[in-house]
């Protein structure tokens, strides 16, 4: 889910709040979100389609960064933040901050929603038309700043980070890239039916701090170089201790048909001369392409089995370098998936998540 908060009024209102921040953690309750869930004119913070919302609750994602195209700037954000998951109008009000931390009143309005790429397109990514006056026009995003325009491509072992409603500045590491992924939504702000949308090809980050609930719609941008900070991946959806974004050129791409106009960043044009500063070593080409070929051989059979959520190219634990098979196993499935130890003699990690939702 994009975020929960909580009924309108009354004793339900308190149990609601309270079931939410149990249900993702402290990290809700943290400092680092703070400057993130009140009104700000930097991107990287709270807000969403206003209409985002039901009886029982109202939901809110990240503005995550600025865009342009024809001369014309355009908030970036999630279909499912922005265009409440294909179900938007052109036009439709977009907010900041969301309503989740409005108390589910109306927020000013910034931006007019436009146009997304719909689910199915292996990108969950929106855009809405930025209203003079209202947001930092040269895309500042809080605790980050100016990002290069320039973008970058993922690498297992990538320092990134990114700013969110949620859990605000985090930093992380690549840990998968070419990623299968199997991610749950909800038609509607806290009800209606769940549906599973199938990814390939994304950026997976392992930790347990770098997004929670409310994140969706981050920008993550590389972190090798605190002066010349790159996009990277569109942050969309997770677990308690993985996160899934697109990558970023695939974002544009797919944006720009959508729009009919070519999509870039608002920022500089710098790019990085060192590739990482993680304590995950570099994979070459060569290995991450032998995995890749060797993980497609058995891909459609592995995630057809029940409890496999994921499958990607990540770092070998044992022999530095070496590039390995990671399968993403459902920790709360009853069904023991069978995995094998190596591929066509790639070896297969096996690392344990909750269900990957969008949120």
């Amino acid at each position: 889910m994009k975020g929960r908060f909580l009924k309108f009024s009354g004793l339900l209102a308190l149990i609601a709040a309270v079931m939410f921040a149990l249900s993702i953690g402290p990290s809700l309750l943290a400092d680092g979100g703070a400057n993130h869930q009140v009104a700000n004119p930097h991107f990287g913070v709270s807000g969403g389609n206003v209409n985002d919302i039901t009886a029982r609750f109202c939901c809110s994602g990240t503005l995550g960064s600025l865009v342009t195209a024809g001369g014309v700037n355009y908030i970036l954000s999630n279909n499912h933040v922005l265009a409440r998951g294909d179900q938007a109008a052109v036009g439709e009000d977009i907010s900041q901050p969301g309503r989740i931390d409005n108390n589910c009143a109306l927020p000013p309005i910034v931006a007019d929603f436009t146009t997304a790429s719909p689910l199915g397109t292996n990108v969950d990514a929106a855009l809405a038309q930025l209203r003079t006056g209202t947001m930092d026009a040269t895309g500042f995003i809080e605790d980050i700043g100016t990002i290069s325009s320039t973008v970058k491509v993922p690498a297992v072992g990538l320092a990134v980070a990114k700013s969110g409603r949620t859990t605000g500045f985090q930093t992380g590491t690549i840990s998968s890239i070419n990623t299968s992924v199997s991610v749950q939504y909800q038609k509607s702000c806290g009800s209606g039916k769940k549906f599973v949308v199938s990814y390939t090809n994304q950026v997976v980050i392992n930790s347990s701090t770098f997004s929670a609930g409310g994140d969706s719609g981050s920008l993550i941008v590389s972190n090798n170089s605190p002066s010349c900070r790159q996009p990277v991946a569109l942050l969309f959806a997770g677990s308690s201790t993985t996160t899934i974004g697109n990558p970023i050129s695939e974002v544009l791409n797919k944006l720009t048909i959508a729009l009919g106009s070519s999509v870039s960043f608002v920022g500089g044009t710098c790019t990085a001369s060192v590739d990482a500063i993680s304590d995950t070593p570099q994979l070459s080409r060569r290995a991450v392409r032998l995995a890749t070929n060797a993980m497609r051989s058995q891909e459609v059979q592995l995630m057809s089995q029940p409890g496999i959520i994921g499958i990607g190219v990540g770092a070998e634990d044992a022999v530095a370098g070496d590039a390995a098979i990671v399968v993403y196993i459902d920790a709360n499935s009853p069904l023991t998936a069978k995995v094998p130890r190596r591929i066509n003699g790639v070896r297969v990690k096996k690392v344990y998540s909750e269900p990957f939702v969008a949120y």
